[in-house]
């Protein structure tokens, strides 16, 4: 819980306090070229020798270094390096980021395509799995590579897939398809598109007239806030109604510069939404993600999905269960304002979709009423209309349980 001890309640407030990105591994570099995102990209680590430079690597880190360009090349912008606590093995930024041997260890369980998006894809390029939207990857790179990405089989063109998205095509099937009212551009990371290829992708996204609704997922703002350009922003706010989520795990990736970008796009009219992934060792802490959620609330974005871990090779390390997801959300629920508050869900594995997963708090539900409780564990009951009422038969729960359950 939050309420503890003054030490939790400082180490709370220090994570939601919007800081600079140290710049101190970078002597010599200018404001000028360190805001500009070009020179970001080009100075990206990508290789073992560079990476040394500037943190020391653990046997695992070496060897999951030197192994990447096998599954999902490295890739980590100046910038967000910058976020790592060199003294700190496990630091939170660093788990995120830094290859390491276990990602050569497959569970079982484990999938190449965990979200079934290539049975699903009638165009190359472009996933069609719900009924009235799609998911169009444009790219396949990005500007930093998360080591759980859900798309490791074909982001980077470090793996034996590869991404070929038949723009023509795809831009076509979503013209002859008027059931599709939304689209998403996705990757890799729209947003490392140049303006021109961006602009242009919208354009024609916008001039079909069944397509309502545009959305953009990004992690730039958090990756690269540098591009998020005034000139990038005017490109965007031409096609509105757009919506962008971002991915944010940790607090500390909310930075001054970040929240500065993030307000730009805020205030070119583009609502803000965040997605995380629950990670072992980054953000499977209800301290860490009361934390996460304030604050991206304080930057004006929404906290959208608490995503578990999606089982993609390599990743059972960063995994966590279930049940330390629905203890955040125990202790989110009720415990911190309701926008604050983000949905969390299972992208079902083999292409089922988002499922909602939700503590629960209905206890007994028949004809004549439905018992639930609340966040503080106390029970009450709700009349239904006569007749209108479901059945589930006798209680499944331990009330007292239900009412003291600390997980």
């Amino acid at each position: 819980m939050i309420n503890g001890s003054s030490d939790t309640e400082s180490a709370f407030l220090e994570l939601k306090r919007f800081q600079s990105a140290p710049r101190n591994q970078w002597p010599g570099v200018t404001d000028e070229d360190w805001s500009d995102y070009r020179w970001q990209l080009r100075n990206n680590i990508r290789t073992l020798a560079q990476l040394e430079k500037h943190l020391t690597l653990s046997p695992e880190e070496k060897q999951g270094v030197l192994l990447t360009e096998t599954k999902l090349a490295m890739a980590i912008t100046p910038y967000y390096l910058s976020l790592i606590d060199p003294a700190d093995a496990h630091d939170p930024i660093r788990r995120q980021i830094i290859p390491r041997i276990e990602e050569t260890h497959e569970d079982e369980m484990d999938m190449d395509d965990p979200c079934g998006e290539d049975s699903h894809m009638p165009v190359s390029g472009l996933v069609h799995r719900y009924p009235d939207r799609v998911l169009f990857l444009v790219t396949d790179r990005c500007a930093s590579y998360c080591r759980y990405c859900t798309r490791s089989r074909v982001v980077s063109g470090a793996g034996d897939q590869h991404l070929e998205t038949d723009f023509d095509r795809a831009i076509q099937y979503i013209r002859e398809h008027t059931e599709i009212r939304d689209v998403l551009l996705s990757g890799g990371d729209p947003l490392l598109l140049s303006d021109d290829k961006l602009d242009y992708i919208l354009g024609e996204l916008r001039s079909i007239p069944h397509v309502e609704f545009l959305r953009i997922g990004s992690r730039i703002p958090i990756f690269l806030p540098q591009r998020i350009t005034p000139e990038l922003c005017s490109i965007l706010r031409k096609y509105h109604p757009l919506w962008m989520s971002i991915h944010t795990n940790h607090p500390r990736e909310l930075t001054i510069e970040s929240r500065e970008a993030i307000g730009r796009l805020v205030d070119a009219g583009i609502p803000l939404g965040n997605q995380s992934v629950l990670l072992r060792g980054v953000n499977d802490d209800v301290t860490v993600m009361k934390a996460l959620v304030q604050k991206l609330l304080m930057a004006r974005v929404r906290p959208y999905y608490i995503y578990q871990c999606d089982l993609i090779k390599g990743s059972a390390h960063l995994r966590t269960s279930v049940r330390k997801g629905l203890e955040i959300m125990e202790n989110l629920r009720g415990h911190t304002t309701g926008y604050a508050v983000p949905m969390y869900v299972i992208d079902a594995p083999g292409g089922g979709g988002k499922v909602p997963i939700m503590p629960d708090y209905i206890i007994d539900h028949d004809s004549e009423r439905i018992m639930i409780r609340n966040f503080e564990g106390k029970i009450f009951e709700y009349p239904e209309p006569e007749g209108e009422g479901i059945n589930i038969g006798e209680p499944e729960y331990d009330l007292d349980w239900q009412r003291d359950r600390k997980w």
